[in-house]
């Protein structure tokens, strides 16, 4: 049996660093950090360098990157929904539960959310409360870093 190598590579951002961690040619998380903290280097990480330098200049809408994401089936359906918001656009916890077809899992979806381990990439910055309401932020700064993420992509909210 082979061992995977994994990779890491942070990079400078106004949000702080970002450092993107890989397996196998695959992004396996993604964290918002005070301090930068690489070791080794792959492919993935070169593209996901030259595709963040995109998205901080504001010329990348979504990423093209190979995730390899481990949860359960239902996060895994909620972090599928909201890879499916554009740039630009929000959803609330509600309308994902609707989407996955748990309508009345809204606290559910919010937990979720929280749980997604490749943040930014998989864009749950744009999840807000049903009102527009900014409701909680797990990377970086906490609701700073959502704000600062919302207003990059020029998003209104409450």
């Amino acid at each position: 049996m082979s061992e995977s190598v994994i990779s890491r590579r942070s990079f400078p951002s106004p949000f702080g660093f970002i450092t993107i961690t890989a397996e196998a040619e695959k992004i396996i998380s993604v964290e918002l950090c005070k301090k930068a903290n690489s070791v080794g280097s792959s492919k993935v990480l070169e593209d996901a360098a030259k595709q963040l330098d995109l998205y901080l200049k504001g010329n990348l809408p979504k990423f093209h990157l190979p995730l390899k994401v481990l949860g359960t089936p239902f996060q895994l359906a909620v972090w599928k929904a909201i890879a499916k918001v554009p740039f630009g656009k929000t959803i609330s916890y509600g309308e994902i539960a609707k989407a996955i077809g748990k309508p009345q899992a809204a606290r559910a979806v919010g937990a979720a959310v929280g749980a997604n381990p490749t943040p930014l990439l998989v864009g749950c910055h744009r999840v807000l409360g049903s009102s527009g309401s900014l409701t909680g932020y797990s990377g970086g700064q906490g609701i700073k870093t959502k704000k600062l993420l919302l207003d990059h992509e020029g998003i209104d909210y409450e």
